[in-house]
């Protein structure tokens, strides 16, 4: 019964996949807007195919984990209503904080940049999947199964969810009225793939908005006069592109950054658990040191007097220290 239902939800949004990707492809072409490389797209598809064979190798495991902490389940439900309401908002909440530590990291960011490789925004970049990260997004979902949710209940609800995550990867939808209060929408969505400064970071929510807002991390999309042009991908795209790279490039800085010579332990520390971008001697910025940055710009550029000890502080020493 309940392969049935996943197969079920399998069945009905494939071809809605099909349909929609293939409207913004036709779309995008009339208005030339160029949404689509073929190179790009091959990607997108090649990092949804590595996932599902990862996940669905180690789906045995994970679910088998789940089952034991919901055979010492804490509590059980007896209104459906309730169950599956529940369970949408925490399973939501709880994919936040996920999502959330992806992004804040470095050791998880390595897996979740491939979602964010891609310098186009379409519906098919919402299959370019985070590949590694089944091996480690069920620990999140514990305590769903410890409260006496199903484990297959669970993994139903995050794909559920994540249809309409897919769906909000696009250029082609403007802001949804009163429903920018409530869901993530295609306009958050673009401020969360995007690299500039001020939107690192930021809707990290997958159904709904309001865990940002909640939690500080909510940044609505501005007008171009207000603020730049969204530019995707990262705030350093990867060079030389191909199978290998696009997965594996994190984890080999990652492994030069920790075993370099001449740092301590904590700094080798630093940076497996730091926040991307962070280095033990300044030559590289955080998402908050680039925010702090830009600040900076906009204020000289404004001609506000700002404290250069304050700078010093804001900005890492090999660029303050730059003559």
């Amino acid at each position: 019964m309940d392969s049935l239902r996943e197969q079920w939800l399998i069945l009905i949004s494939t071809p809605i996949y099909f349909i929609i990707i293939g409207l913004e492809i036709l779309l995008s072409h009339l208005g030339h807007r160029k949404a689509y490389t073929l190179k790009d797209t091959i990607t997108n598809l090649y990092l949804m195919l590595v996932n599902s064979g990862i996940d669905l190798t180690f789906r045995i495991v994970y679910l088998a984990i789940l089952q034991y902490f919901f055979l010492h389940a804490v509590m059980q439900w007896h209104n459906a209503f309730l169950y599956w309401m529940i369970l949408l908002l925490a399973e939501d909440f709880l994919y936040y904080w996920l999502h959330r530590f992806d992004h804040k990291i470095r050791f998880f960011w390595a897996t979740h940049v491939t979602h964010h490789s891609s310098e186009k925004l379409n519906f098919s970049v919402g299959f370019r999947s985070s590949v590694f990260q089944p091996l480690y997004r069920f620990i999140y979902f514990i305590p769903l199964a410890w409260f006496g949710f199903r484990p297959v209940d669970i993994v139903f609800m995050y794909s559920a969810t994540q249809i309409w995550g897919i769906f909000v990867h696009t250029e082609m939808i403007g802001k949804m009225g009163w429903l920018e209060h409530i869901l993530v929408t295609p306009s958050h969505h673009r401020v969360h793939h995007a690299s500039n400064p001020k939107y690192l970071d930021k809707n990290m929510g997958m159904f709904l908005i309001v865990w940002d807002k909640l939690f500080g991390t909510f940044q609505e999309e501005l007008p171009k006069e207000k603020y730049q042009t969204i530019k995707y991908g990262l705030t350093k795209n990867i060079e030389n592109q191909n199978a290998v790279t696009i997965i594996f490039h994190e984890w080999r800085q990652m492994w030069k950054d920790v075993f370099q010579r001449g740092i301590s332990f904590r700094q080798r520390l630093g940076y497996l658990f730091g926040p991307p971008g962070w280095s033990h001697d300044g030559s590289r910025m955080t998402s908050d040191e680039l925010r702090a940055s830009e600040k900076i710009g906009e204020g000289a550029c404004n001609e506000i007097p700002i404290d250069p000890i304050i700078v010093n502080q804001l900005i890492p020493n090999s660029i303050s220290k730059a003559p």
